[in-house]
């Protein structure tokens, strides 16, 4: 199974990098979003607005649970999905993680262009920061069990790549 999760707070580039790192690699892309949109058959923040927080919980666990039979692929997962039930010990199980980190100022500065984050949606400036900021702090925990760590504001799929190479079903797909 060679699958590499990609997390990380929203921002961070999970998605980005996700669909360049596939790319390179040869391998599908799955952003875990989509396919919870797909699966609802609406939007993630329609999800939240109409179901609730749990239930999108539970239903972003059984997409991830999901992804458990792919191969050769990267996914991209939400923001909070290491965090409820026993998902990281799913993604650690399953494939080899990377955590995107990123600061909270450049978290709130890309988020805050962004639509669709039903937990940061409607907040401003500080506000925003300081939500990210004690998000990030509750999820860090988390996060730091990735098997790699790539660390900066301003990732690049580069950066990604050196941290992967020590993986040797991925030095051999690298471009030379």
């Amino acid at each position: 199974m060679n699958v590499i999760y990609l997390i990380g707070m929203p921002g961070s580039g999970k998605t980005t990098i996700g669909r360049e790192l596939a790319a390179v690699l040869g391998l599908d892309f799955h952003d875990m979003d989509y396919m919870i949109e797909l699966f609802e058959g609406k939007k993630i923040s329609q999800i939240f607005e109409e179901d609730g927080e749990e239930h999108f919980r539970k239903v972003e666990q059984k997409i991830l649970k999901d992804t458990g039979v792919f191969e050769n692929a990267v996914v991209a997962t939400g923001g909070g999905v290491p965090c409820f039930f026993d998902n990281i010990d799913f993604i650690k199980k399953t494939g080899k993680s990377v955590y995107l980190k990123v600061s909270p100022e450049q978290l709130t500065e890309r988020v805050s262009k962004m639509e669709g984050r039903p937990l940061l949606d409607g907040k401003k400036d500080d506000e925003l920061l300081g939500e990210i900021s004690a998000k990030l702090e509750k999820r860090t925990a988390y996060y730091e069990q990735a098997d790699f760590k790539v660390e900066g504001n301003d990732i690049q799929l580069i950066h990604v790549l050196e941290k992967l190479e020590a993986l040797p079903w991925v030095k051999d797909k690298m471009p030379h």
